[in-house]
């Protein structure tokens, strides 16, 4: 198939610039017929070359750096009637997306390779208000600020590092603001100090803030953290670690739902953070677009319980399921 990788040169340590040649020669081993852009300081640059390449006719998308350059292309590409398939290679800082989907971090050349196993599944991806698309997660508070305190030259220099050490100068100014968030099973009035509404499994580096999200059932996790005292902050991140025991403690609400009205209850700014980027302000509307996007992921290493599966394999499951347990009812009458 046509395949165009669209790469950001300066993201991660610039790992992009020194594999660029072997990925395209990976990808030309598959069959694919393959060229490349480089994203630009132009506004937009991933996302304009994404919706040109679909328009095209490309049917293939490849996607190369950070959690922002791979928010651009399905920005690009998720408006569209008819949608390319979508691939990624990381080459970011947290790379969330990537681990989600259990696509090598460290590894450009491995993370093209994952496309030679021909494994897809039906994405699904968020949309905040009328055309802000998202992939990994929606947040809002205080700790969501950091990803636009670190300055650039640091998430280069020192990657996940940056956000770490901004993350704990930030913990003791962490503040609770009231909200009205309106989900799919009622409306919650408080005050909070952070919210997200997560698509996968992996937030901020972390694999077990949402440890039961599924990719493709439509639904967000949302997770509301109740408290802005510094301990129980600290307590909560420590119960996160210790196998995501956080989603059962009082201080956290944990609800499934298909879409999430925020609105702040005072003039205060709420800056709401997508996949790590600045995508507006509250209040604001997320919807759950259910597989939306097929996308390349190493199934073979995806938990059962992150993804649902394409509706008739599940059906044919289900069939065989049943005949098995038809079987074995008449061959214990039988015994």
């Amino acid at each position: 198939m046509r395949a165009r990788l669209i790469y950001n040169p300066t993201s991660g340590q610039e790992t992009m610039k020194k594999n660029i040649a072997e990925i395209l020669d990976v990808l030309e081993n598959f069959g694919h017929e393959t060229s490349a852009f480089a994203t630009t300081a132009e506004a937009h640059s991933a996302k304009n070359e994404a919706r040109r390449a679909a328009e095209a006719g490309f049917e293939l998308i490849i996607a190369a750096g950070g959690d922002g350059t791979i928010n651009e292309v399905v920005n690009g590409i998720a408006p569209l009637e008819k949608r390319p398939k979508l691939a990624i290679i990381p080459a970011g800082t947290t790379n969330d997306f990537a681990r989600a989907l259990k696509i090598p971090r460290n590894n450009p050349v491995a993370a093209a390779r994952i496309i030679g196993k021909a494994q897809t599944l039906n994405m699904d991806i968020g949309c905040a208000g009328d055309d802000h698309y998202f992939i990994n997660i929606a947040a809002g508070g205080s700790l969501t600020e950091l990803t636009y305190s670190v300055p650039s030259q640091l998430k280069t220099a020192f990657g996940y590092l940056a956000y770490l050490a901004k993350g704990a100068e930030l913990l003791p100014r962490v503040k609770a603001v009231p909200l009205k968030i309106t989900h799919d099973k009622g409306v919650f009035e408080g005050e909070i100090s952070m919210f997200f509404a997560a698509l996968t499994n992996s937030v901020g580096g972390f694999e077990q803030i949402a440890p039961d999200a599924q990719l493709d059932d439509g639904l967000f996790t949302l997770i509301l953290v109740k408290t802005a005292n510094l301990f129980e902050m600290i307590r909560l991140i420590g119960l996160v670690l210790n196998g995501g025991k956080h989603i059962e403690d009082k201080k956290i609400s944990y609800i499934k739902t298909s879409q999430i009205k925020i609105e702040p209850q005072t003039n205060d700014r709420m800056m709401i953070n997508l996949d790590g980027e600045y995508g507006g302000d509250a209040p604001i509307v997320l919807k759950n677009f259910k597989n939306h996007i097929e996308m390349y992921a190493n199934l073979d290493e995806i938990s059962d319980e992150n993804y649902t599966g394409d509706e008739e394999d599940l059906e044919l499951e289900a069939v065989v399921s049943k005949f098995s347990e038809a079987v074995e009812k008449t061959h214990d009458l039988d015994a």
